[in-house]
């Protein structure tokens, strides 16, 4: 690459940077659902020519600040788990720990977190490649399941005849090394996790939780059991 193409490379991320930065100030004031490229480009004191040679549509520039949402919340999870691990924590603790750094980043970016586990954008569908970043935090949380059934085994509960079928699917097809029966109960627990951070950000926990690290630290703890971790 020349001096001029780095240069040119270089400004272009930039000018990206800067319009993300801008979209998600909008999020903040107004929702996604009011997201608009022409207000963007206005604010930036760009014309709005300019701004479509960055990204095409407004859903494009909404996919890209969902992927960086997820891989921000991701990221978060990943370092979590990767220091209670040096730590020598026990996949349980591990488990809460993770868990709780998904409520902590949700805390610090309510609107971030609001568009990727709010309410649905209207006349937006979410394109394949937010697939991969959005199973960060599960893929950790499925990781820590298979250290501990690979090192200890895990507490199993038998699920229902009718529901085994699709209790294998899902082991087979989502969480392969893992349990049938942990495999259900792992997607109930990813379900609940973010039920929980979601309860407690969009406000329906106010007059009801207000211990709410310690209420959620048990809660996390009682997932963890439900997966079949056990503490020390």
């Amino acid at each position: 690459m020349t001096t001029a193409q780095g240069a040119r490379a270089r400004a272009r991320m930039e000018v990206t940077a800067a319009i993300k930065d801008e979209a998600r100030r909008q999020l903040a004031a107004e929702g996604a659902a009011k997201l608009s490229l022409r207000a963007v480009a206005r604010e930036l004191g760009m014309v709005s020519s300019a701004l479509y040679r960055y990204f095409p549509s407004r859903d494009e520039l909404l996919t890209a600040l969902i992927i960086d949402a997820y891989d921000s919340l991701g990221e978060a999870a990943e370092a979590a788990h990767a220091t209670a691990l040096a730590a020598g924590a026990v996949p349980a603790r591990r488990w809460v720990t993770v868990c709780e750094a998904v409520r902590g980043w949700a805390l610090t970016h309510p609107h971030e977190y609001a568009l990727i586990y709010g309410s649905p954008v209207p006349g937006y569908s979410a394109p394949d490649t937010t697939i991969q970043p959005a199973a960060r935090v599960a893929l950790v949380l499925i990781g820590i399941l298979l250290d501990a059934f690979e090192q200890r085994g895990l507490a199993r509960t038998p699920v229902p005849a009718d529901l085994a079928p699709e209790a294998r699917r899902m082991a087979d097809e989502l969480m392969p090394g893992l349990p049938p029966e942990v495999a259900v109960a792992m997607a109930a627990a990813w379900a609940q996790l973010f039920g929980l951070v979601g309860f407690e950000l969009f406000g329906q926990f106010k007059g009801v939780v207000e211990e709410r690290d310690r209420f959620f630290r048990h809660a996390a703890a009682q997932l963890a059991h439900g997966v079949g971790l056990v503490f020390p």
